[in-house]
Protein backbone atom coordinates (compact mmCIF):
# COMPACT_ATOMS: atom_id res chain seq x y z
CA UNK A 1 0.00 0.00 0.00
CA UNK A 2 1.52 3.69 -0.64
CA UNK A 3 2.02 5.82 2.16
CA UNK A 4 0.22 8.95 2.88
CA UNK A 5 2.88 10.94 1.17
CA UNK A 6 2.70 8.52 -1.90
CA UNK A 7 -1.31 9.00 -2.31
CA UNK A 8 -1.22 12.81 -1.98
CA UNK A 9 1.51 12.73 -4.32
CA UNK A 10 -0.10 10.84 -6.85
CA UNK A 11 -2.94 13.41 -6.64
CA UNK A 12 -3.43 15.65 -9.78
CA UNK A 13 -0.09 13.67 -11.27
CA UNK A 14 -0.91 14.98 -14.89
CA UNK A 15 -1.65 18.49 -12.94
CA UNK A 16 -0.62 21.82 -15.26
CA UNK A 17 -1.41 24.85 -13.57
CA UNK A 18 -4.17 26.93 -15.63
CA UNK A 19 -2.66 30.51 -17.02
CA UNK A 20 -5.12 33.28 -16.65
CA UNK A 21 -4.73 35.36 -19.38
CA UNK A 22 -4.96 39.15 -18.99
CA UNK A 23 -8.89 40.17 -19.14
CA UNK A 24 -9.64 37.12 -18.85
CA UNK A 25 -13.37 36.54 -17.14
CA UNK A 26 -13.19 34.82 -13.86
CA UNK A 27 -14.91 31.11 -14.14
CA UNK A 28 -15.53 31.17 -17.49
CA UNK A 29 -15.92 27.92 -19.41
CA UNK A 30 -11.86 26.97 -19.88
CA UNK A 31 -11.41 27.33 -16.21
CA UNK A 32 -14.40 25.16 -15.26
CA UNK A 33 -13.11 22.33 -17.76
CA UNK A 34 -10.04 22.42 -16.30
CA UNK A 35 -11.64 22.04 -12.50
CA UNK A 36 -13.82 19.49 -13.94
CA UNK A 37 -10.64 17.68 -15.16
CA UNK A 38 -8.83 17.71 -12.28
CA UNK A 39 -11.79 16.94 -10.01
CA UNK A 40 -12.81 13.50 -12.19
CA UNK A 41 -9.21 12.57 -12.50
CA UNK A 42 -8.93 12.83 -7.99
CA UNK A 43 -12.24 11.07 -8.32
CA UNK A 44 -10.67 8.20 -10.64
CA UNK A 45 -7.67 8.05 -8.61
CA UNK A 46 -9.76 7.40 -5.19
CA UNK A 47 -12.19 4.89 -6.63
CA UNK A 48 -9.17 2.67 -8.10
CA UNK A 49 -7.67 3.43 -4.23
CA UNK A 50 -10.67 1.77 -3.32
CA UNK A 51 -10.99 -1.08 -6.07
CA UNK A 52 -6.87 -1.72 -4.68
CA UNK A 53 -8.19 -2.01 -1.57
CA UNK A 54 -10.72 -4.19 -1.71
CA UNK A 55 -8.88 -6.77 -4.02
CA UNK A 56 -5.54 -6.38 -1.21
CA UNK A 57 -8.29 -7.45 1.75
CA UNK A 58 -9.43 -10.49 -0.01
CA UNK A 59 -6.11 -11.71 -1.00
CA UNK A 60 -4.54 -11.26 2.09
CA UNK A 61 -7.58 -12.19 4.75
CA UNK A 62 -5.78 -15.03 6.60
CA UNK A 63 -7.00 -16.69 9.54
CA UNK A 64 -3.60 -16.88 11.89
CA UNK A 65 -3.60 -19.51 14.25
CA UNK A 66 -1.37 -16.77 16.34
CA UNK A 67 -3.53 -14.11 18.12
CA UNK A 68 -0.68 -11.55 17.66
CA UNK A 69 -0.63 -11.56 13.87
CA UNK A 70 -4.29 -11.98 13.60
CA UNK A 71 -4.38 -8.54 15.57
CA UNK A 72 -1.34 -7.10 13.33
CA UNK A 73 -3.56 -7.93 10.58
CA UNK A 74 -7.16 -7.03 12.12
CA UNK A 75 -5.87 -3.38 12.71
CA UNK A 76 -3.78 -3.42 9.43
CA UNK A 77 -7.29 -3.65 7.85
CA UNK A 78 -8.91 -1.25 10.36
CA UNK A 79 -6.41 1.48 9.11
CA UNK A 80 -7.27 0.97 5.38
CA UNK A 81 -11.13 1.08 6.19
CA UNK A 82 -10.78 4.20 7.93
CA UNK A 83 -8.54 5.60 5.07
CA UNK A 84 -11.58 4.55 2.91
CA UNK A 85 -13.88 6.04 4.72
CA UNK A 86 -12.03 9.50 4.83
CA UNK A 87 -12.00 8.80 0.75
CA UNK A 88 -15.89 7.97 0.30
CA UNK A 89 -16.64 11.24 2.31
CA UNK A 90 -13.92 13.39 -0.30
CA UNK A 91 -15.77 11.43 -3.37
CA UNK A 92 -18.81 13.00 -2.05
CA UNK A 93 -17.59 16.46 -1.65
CA UNK A 94 -15.96 16.11 -5.13
CA UNK A 95 -19.38 15.02 -6.58
CA UNK A 96 -21.06 17.94 -5.15
CA UNK A 97 -18.31 20.24 -6.49
CA UNK A 98 -18.87 18.83 -9.52
CA UNK A 99 -22.41 20.08 -9.48
CA UNK A 100 -21.32 23.14 -8.59
CA UNK A 101 -19.52 23.80 -11.61
CA UNK A 102 -22.20 22.50 -13.38
CA UNK A 103 -24.54 24.94 -11.79
CA UNK A 104 -22.33 27.63 -12.22
CA UNK A 105 -21.63 28.58 -8.60
CA UNK A 106 -18.07 27.11 -8.46
CA UNK A 107 -15.12 29.05 -7.35
CA UNK A 108 -17.34 31.80 -5.16
CA UNK A 109 -17.20 31.79 -1.56
CA UNK A 110 -20.27 30.56 0.46
CA UNK A 111 -19.55 32.77 3.14
CA UNK A 112 -19.11 36.48 1.08
CA UNK A 113 -19.64 35.36 -2.41
CA UNK A 114 -16.30 36.87 -3.45
CA UNK A 115 -13.88 34.92 -6.03
CA UNK A 116 -11.91 32.08 -4.37
CA UNK A 117 -8.91 32.45 -6.37
CA UNK A 118 -7.41 30.03 -9.50
CA UNK A 119 -4.23 29.00 -7.02
CA UNK A 120 -6.65 28.12 -3.97
CA UNK A 121 -8.77 26.52 -6.14
CA UNK A 122 -6.31 24.37 -7.86
CA UNK A 123 -4.27 23.67 -4.13
CA UNK A 124 -7.64 22.70 -3.00
CA UNK A 125 -10.47 22.05 -5.46
CA UNK A 126 -13.11 21.52 -3.15
CA UNK A 127 -12.69 24.97 -1.53
CA UNK A 128 -16.27 26.28 -0.89
CA UNK A 129 -14.54 29.53 1.08
CA UNK A 130 -11.88 32.63 0.52
CA UNK A 131 -8.81 32.34 2.26
CA UNK A 132 -10.13 35.56 4.69
CA UNK A 133 -13.68 33.68 5.43
CA UNK A 134 -11.44 30.20 6.18
CA UNK A 135 -9.24 31.44 8.13
CA UNK A 136 -11.87 33.05 10.07
CA UNK A 137 -13.85 30.11 10.68
CA UNK A 138 -10.31 28.29 11.77
CA UNK A 139 -10.26 31.26 14.62
CA UNK A 140 -13.52 30.76 15.76
CA UNK A 141 -13.53 26.43 15.65
CA UNK A 142 -9.53 26.99 18.07
CA UNK A 143 -11.31 29.32 20.09
CA UNK A 144 -14.58 27.03 20.90
CA UNK A 145 -12.68 24.21 21.17
CA UNK A 146 -10.20 25.56 23.07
Amino acid sequence: MPTKKQAAASNFKDFTPYKVKKGEEYMNEKQKDHFRGMLLQWKSELMEEVDRTVSHMKDDAANFPDPADRATQEEEFSLELRTRDRERKLIKKIDSTLNLIDADDYGFCDACGVEIGIQRLEARPTATQCIDCKTLDEIKERQQVG
